[in-house]
């Protein structure tokens, strides 16, 4: 093989380049290196970019996040000392590009993304999604609960609910997605989760109504007086064995640990604590993931892009480790 070309693993796999051959700030910016979708003849995990950001309420900019979570990927490695697993030789793992969304129509986005996921995910294929606003997160579940057969867990890292009725009357933002995901039925309203909420919100009602629909809430402050283990166990065993969705808004971190996000709020978890509870899901039924809300624009010294690429690296981890 061309010295170019990603590596193949000991197990037959197609990998990422290899770092001695080719420099890491040198060569394609796929998601860590790897090959692209069209160089495997299967993969069991697409990590897919989707370049829309017209659901944002405040601060622009997430549509160039893909790019920029992979450009920081480049320094990942192929051994996961936390989990003490080789995820690209346990599955086959490439990088699909990305998905070509209407950035003007929203509806017609939201069609296109679920139907590229169904595409992408056909014969067992899995996804690691690349945002983008929150707002796609919708699709992408409508894709996984079609593909399970059966409504999914879901576990939402976010600062914020994203549960609202409307914004300026729009059903579709990034601030609706999980409201409407129950509403259709998708989500199993006894397996839902938001982790690291805080900050101010506009009236208690939005707890309520969050609370109504199944949700429940372990926020920034609870991971720091309960610590991770603890956060954990209450998750896996709410969780159990359903198939189970992964929906990361990188603003779940404080803005010292993720600045470049549209909608930053003081107080948040720290990038250690995200990447624990994620680890801590080790053999869960993970279905799909995604990783949404990078802002390029705001993000200094790569801070946010290289907390998301180590998300999505434990996440394609989690998929090989799953039950």
């Amino acid at each position: 093989m061309d010295k170019n070309q990603p590596r193949i693993n000991v197990n037959g796999k197609v990998g990422p380049i290899d770092a001695a051959q080719i420099p890491r700030y040198a060569g394609a910016a796929t998601y860590a290196r790897l090959p692209r979708l069209d160089q495997v003849e299967h993969a069991d995990v697409a990590v897919v970019g989707v370049p829309f950001d017209t659901g944002v309420s405040y601060r622009p900019g997430a549509r160039f996040g893909g790019n920029h979570i992979r450009e920081a990927s480049r320094l990942l490695r192929p051994y996961n000392p936390a989990q003490d697993t080789s995820p690209f030789e346990n599955l086959q793992v490439a990088d699909a590009g990305d998905l070509a969304v209407n950035p003007f129509n929203i509806n017609e986005a939201i069609e296109t993304i679920q139907a590229g996921a169904l595409d992408l995910t056909e014969g067992g294929t899995k996804l690691v999604t690349l945002g983008g606003d929150h707002t796609i997160a919708l699709p992408l579940l409508r894709a996984a609960a079609e593909r399970a057969g059966e409504p999914v867990a879901m576990l939402h890292f976010d600062a914020h609910l994203d549960t609202w009725d409307t914004y300026f009357g729009a059903e579709y933002t990034h601030g609706t997605p999980f409201r409407r995901a129950v509403e259709e039925g998708i989500l199993d309203t006894e397996a839902i989760s938001h982790v690291g909420t805080r900050g101010p919100l506009y009236g208690k009602k939005d707890l309520e109504d969050d609370k109504r629909f199944g949700f429940g809430i372990v926020t920034s402050s609870d991971v720091f007086r309960q610590g991770v283990d603890e956060v954990v166990a209450k998750l896996r065993d709410r969780i159990g064995n359903r198939p189970l969705y992964i929906s990361v808004d990188i603003d779940v971190l404080d803005p010292a640990h993720a600045p470049g996000t549209g909608t930053p709020e003081a107080g948040g978890i720290t990038s250690r604590e995200l990447l624990e509870i994620l680890r801590g899901m080790r053999g869960m039924n993970l279905v799909g993931a995604d990783v949404v809300e990078v802002a390029p624009a705001y993000d200094h010294a790569d801070i946010t892009a290289v907390a998301a690429s180590h998300v999505a690296y434990d996440l394609i981890t989690l998929m090989g480790l799953s039950a």
